[in-house]
C-alpha cells in the first residue's frame, strides 16, 4: 500500500452526511455490544425514543447527546462520527464533520477521529462572541487513566472553567485538563474564538 493511501485510511475523514454516519455507526456499535435500546438508554441517560430517532436518521443529535451516548457505549466521541476515508491526504474544513450546540453558537469540526492507529481526536472549535458552552465531560472509554483535553487558541480570547480553576487564554496560548470533568468555555469578547482541541486517551 502506498504511504498516501495508508495515511488516508487511518485518518477516517468524513465524506458522508453526518446524520447518516451517526445513524449507521450507532446501530452497528449497539448491535456489537448486544445492547437493547432500553439498556443503552439506562447507560447513557438518553431516552429510548431519542435513540430510536437517531438510529433511523430522524433527528440530528446535539454535541452533548452524542457525548452521553458514547459514554454509555464506552467509546470515544468520534466513534459515532467516523465515516469513509476520502482520497485526499489534505483535510479541508469542508470535509470534516460539523457538530453544533443547541443554539448554534458553539461549533466543532472533526478532523481526526480516534482509531486503533492513534489514541487522540483533533477538532477545530468556534465559539461566537458573548457566548458560553458547557461540556458534560468525556468518557474514560475503557483505557488506562482518564482522558485529557488540550486546547490551543488561534483567534480571540477564551476562558475555561474546569473544577476550581478559571483559565484565561489568548491567541497562541494553550492549556490541558482532565476532560472527564464538566467544563465551560466562555467567549466574552467581540470576535469569534477559534481554537484547536485535542482529546487524548491514555493507553
Amino acid at each position: 500500500m502506498h504511504l498516501s493511501s495508508y495515511v488516508n485510511t487511518i485518518l477516517g475523514v468524513f465524506s458522508m452526511d453526518i446524520g447518516v454516519i451517526v445513524s449507521t455507526n450507532l446501530r452497528k456499535i449497539r448491535a456489537e455490544k448486544g445492547y437493547s435500546l432500553t439498556k443503552l438508554s439506562e447507560l447513557s441517560g438518553v431516552s429510548k425514543g431519542m435513540l430510536s430517532q437517531i438510529e433511523n436518521n430522524g433527528t440530528s443529535p446535539t454535541i452533548n447527546t452524542i457525548w452521553k451516548i458514547c459514554s454509555g457505549l464506552g467509546i470515544p466521541y468520534t466513534a459515532l462520527l467516523e465515516g469513509q476515508p476520502t482520497e485526499s491526504a489534505v483535510i479541508s474544513k469542508a470535509q470534516t464533520s460539523r457538530q453544533e450546540s443547541e443554539n448554534g453558537h458553539y461549533r466543532i469540526f472533526g478532523y481526526y477521529p480516534d482509531s486503533p492507529h492513534h489514541n487522540f481526536e483533533l477538532f477545530q472549535m468556534e465559539l461566537d462572541p458573548q457566548s458560553a458552552y458547557t461540556s458534560i465531560g468525556h468518557s474514560k472509554v475503557n483505557r488506562n487513566g482518564e482522558s485529557e483535553e488540550y486546547v490551543m487558541v488561534i483567534q480571540g480570547e477564551l476562558t475555561i472553567d474546569v473544577s476550581d480553576k478559571h483559565l484565561e487564554l489568548g491567541p497562541d496560548d494553550a492549556t490541558k485538563f482532565n476532560s472527564t470533568r464538566r467544563h465551560i468555555y466562555r467567549n466574552s469578547g467581540p470576535a469569534v474564538v477559534k481554537a484547536v482541541i485535542i482529546n487524548f486517551y491514555p493507553v
